[in-house]
């Protein structure tokens, strides 16, 4: 669409993103500007993923606010929120400073060019310090007023709701100098905040609407996917006839879920959404198949040279081509044999999906080979356990739930099951089912030493027995333990003692400095003077992945 005619300008209400470290008090200072108890409803007093609500003030003025989630695996939900918001409320708890998220909500501010309001939060606590945290937000090039720069300040107790008044005041006051407007009118424009599937209305997104009034039966394009817009949905669940700009609504009829960040437009029928939607996903497809060209190529490449080694050596040996091609083809596939976790991931809504998507595309371990058979929104199905019993693999769930008789599915196939509310926890669950995966480390502590002195031969019956007469020189050599014996550095038989004497007494252990006589199981073995005979512990270790997801 041409940019919009200045004279169907109106102001609008702005769009208030809540960013800052994980705990400072971004739920709890939504939770008291709109006095619902969302603390509560988090678990883990960590919000999940994008909500987003509209405020009257008692001025009369309308904000919106996008609630973005505070912990570190959600940071790309958070570039999201920023690129659909008018004004960022910094918020940075007054005992804690700027963290490692403060700095990453700033990054963000600044990539969309967004204008920032810090509010300084727990100043009713004894430790909470203003100067200290303006300063540290210096370090960061956030110059406030304070220090003659543009950006306000306004220190709160969100847990109290002193000085919220205030800092509602600075986001009007800064809305009116960016003299914020919209264009009501034509075609609707607008972002996806967030999707998911709810039983009987279907599929949903949470959006904001940019341009245009939205109305029921309008038909939406957004990424890869289209709507008919069945209804429309404020945030207590009252049903909305026309949604005009800057206003969150969670709308219905869509044909599969759009990406939260997906655009939204408004075109004029069905067929054109379905040519849209068509083209979008063949560029897709293009665009995908020159990405993995090169990697076909590779792998055909690696696949011929594999072809020909293997035809090579047949030739070598002689063998007859027919009669070994089911050996050929063994060779030739994908041989992998080692340790791997198979994965079937199922999430309440896609930008959360998303988000556990994105941090296990960080796993590089060659250890342990991590497969992801399956991702989707919703609870989990029996065709999800069905998937993952069919390679040994678990389904991960994330704020789903799992019916009691698909419970009974995966208990009788012995498909584990592990739902999380807590993303941390998920990863950390995820964490010790790869290291279940691992096997253990074999390693050999060497727990006594002996030198072999003498060789003596003796007869027992009809068969002649070598008995090296040994002096222990560190340690102690226990009968029951296994020995190595070594030649010039190197290690030329492996076994059990069959005999372990101190003079004609036999005995268990020998310690230091004592002289004994060994008799080996094997016979056989020529033991020679100078020869070193090693006690040592079989030792297994167990082995821990190489990836840590930033937790």
């Amino acid at each position: 669409r041409p940019p919009p005619d200045p004279k169907n300008l109106v102001k609008k209400s702005p769009v208030v993103t809540i960013m800052g470290h994980v705990d400072h008090g971004k739920t709890t200072l939504l939770d008291y500007l709109r006095k619902s108890n969302v603390v509560d409803q988090e678990f883990g007093g960590i919000t999940q993923h994008i909500g987003a609500f509209s405020v009257k003030l008692e001025s009369g003025e309308q904000i919106t606010f996008l609630d973005t989630p505070g912990h570190a695996a959600f940071s790309a939900m958070r570039a999201r929120g920023a690129e659909v918001t008018d004004i960022i409320v910094l918020v940075v708890a007054g005992d804690d400073g700027v963290m490692e998220q403060t700095v990453e909500s700033i990054n963000h501010a600044r990539s969309a060019g967004v204008p920032i309001i810090v509010a300084v939060n727990k100043m009713d606590k004894h430790d909470f310090d203003l100067k200290r945290t303006t300063k540290k937000l210096l370090e960061q090039e956030i110059v406030t007023e304070e220090f003659g720069g543009d950006i306000q300040v306004v220190p709160i107790s969100a847990l109290k709701g002193t000085n919220v008044d205030q800092l509602q005041e600075a986001i009007v006051a800064l809305s009116e100098i960016l003299d914020l407007k919209c264009d009501p009118v034509g075609l609707v424009e607008g972002r996806v905040i967030e999707s998911k599937t709810i039983p009987v209305r279907g599929k949903v997104a949470t959006a904001l609407i940019q341009r245009g009034t939205l109305k029921k039966g309008s038909f939406l394009v957004a990424g890869t996917t289209y709507a008919k817009v069945r209804s429309m949905l404020d945030e207590s669940g009252k049903l909305m006839m026309e949604v005009s700009p800057s206003i969150p609504v969670e709308i219905s009829g869509w044909k599969n879920l759009p990406s939260a960040g997906d655009e939204i437009l408004q075109v004029e029928s069905k067929k054109k959404a379905e040519e849209v939607v068509e083209y979008r996903l063949k560029k897709e497809l293009d665009i995908k198949g020159d990405e993995e060209q090169p990697v076909i190529n590779m792998k055909r490449l690696e696949h011929d040279i594999r072809h020909r080694a293997v035809i090579a050596d047949i030739k070598a040996r002689g063998f007859n081509k027919a009669r070994h091609h089911e050996t050929m083809r063994e060779i030739v596939v994908d041989s992998y044999e080692g340790p791997e976790l198979s994965l079937v991931l199922k999430g309440d809504v896609h930008g959360s999906l998303q988000t556990i998507l994105d941090l296990l595309q960080t796993y590089q371990s060659t250890k342990c080979r991590l497969n992801i058979l399956h991702e989707g929104v919703g609870d989990v199905t029996e065709l999800d356990v069905e998937r993952a019993h069919a390679f040994n693999g678990i389904v991960y769930g994330f704020n789903v739930t799992v019916p009691a008789a698909i419970q009974y599915i995966a208990n009788q196939l012995s498909v584990p099951l592990s739902v999380h509310q807590v993303i941390y926890k998920l990863f950390d669950d995820l964490l010790e089912r790869l290291n279940e995966r691992l096997p253990v480390i074999k390693e050999e502590e060497t727990i006594g030493q002996a030198t072999v002195k003498k060789v003596f031969q003796f007869k027992d019956g009809h068969k002649k027995v070598k008995v090296a007469g040994c002096l222990c020189t560190t340690g102690a050599i226990e009968k029951v333990k296994p020995v190595k014996l070594i030649r010039d550095d190197e290690e030329v038989y492996r076994g059990q003692i069959q005999t372990l004497k101190y003079f004609k007494d036999e005995v268990q252990t020998i310690k230091a400095d004592k002289e004994c006589g060994i008799c080996l199981n094997d016979n056989s073995v020529m033991v020679k003077e100078g020869d070193i005979i090693q006690c040592f512990n079989e030792l297994e270790l167990p082995q821990y992945i190489d990836w840590n997801p930033g937790f």
